[in-house]
């Protein structure tokens, strides 16, 4: 239940992953690990970034659906980083090794903010929202994209917007431009 569904192990093969508990049983202990683990991705992006592991880069959130894609959003204290730029490195050099290590899952690195409005449209990337509502007592947000934004925004079976209000932790409503200006024209 912890492996990433595209992996194929041998024995006597070395792998990496995180060890998310020591059990006592009757045979003896037994170690679980995981590489499908949100914590996974954060602690090779430790090992690959330096920036991360000397906290001048700070890991905000992960969203994580394992083997497929994942969302990471980081910041910089230190005005002089890129945060983005720095977990990409020189030519995408290490981005690229964090992707070989989890057979190709897709990774956005977003740069946090702490306005809801530019982390909600950094988070949706590629899409672009046409007009964002925020209602940040309750987090939620009603995005509105171009009808031909929509699918970019929602992502393939959803997966786009579902990381984006586990990283964001807000509750993201996605809707079509032309769906909304009627209702505008209703005037409910």
């Amino acid at each position: 239940s912890e492996q990433m569904p595209n992996d194929r192990y041998r024995r006597g093969e070395s792998l990496r992953a995180v060890v998310k508990s020591v059990d006592s049983t009757p045979r003896g202990p037994e170690v679980v690990i995981s590489r499908s683990d949100d914590q996974f991705l954060e602690k090779l992006f430790s090992l690959e970034v330096p920036e991360i592991d000397d906290d001048i880069i700070e890991i905000k959130g992960v969203a994580r659906s394992a083997g497929d894609r994942s969302k990471i959003m980081v910041y910089s204290s230190d005005r002089r980083i890129d945060a983005v730029g720095a977990c990409v490195g020189m030519k995408g050099m290490r981005i690229q090794s964090i992707v070989r290590e989890l057979n190709g899952e897709k990774i956005d690195i977003i740069n946090w903010s702490d306005q809801p409005e530019i982390l909600i449209s950094r988070a949706l990337s590629p899409a672009k929202p046409r007009d964002l509502y925020i209602d940040e007592e309750n987090l939620y947000a009603l995005v509105v994209f171009e009808d031909d934004d929509i699918n970019k925004a929602i992502g393939r079976e959803g997966i786009n917007i579902r990381l984006t209000n586990i990283v964001t932790g807000f509750n993201i409503e996605a809707i079509k431009a032309s769906k909304y200006d009627q209702g505008k024209d209703l005037k409910i």
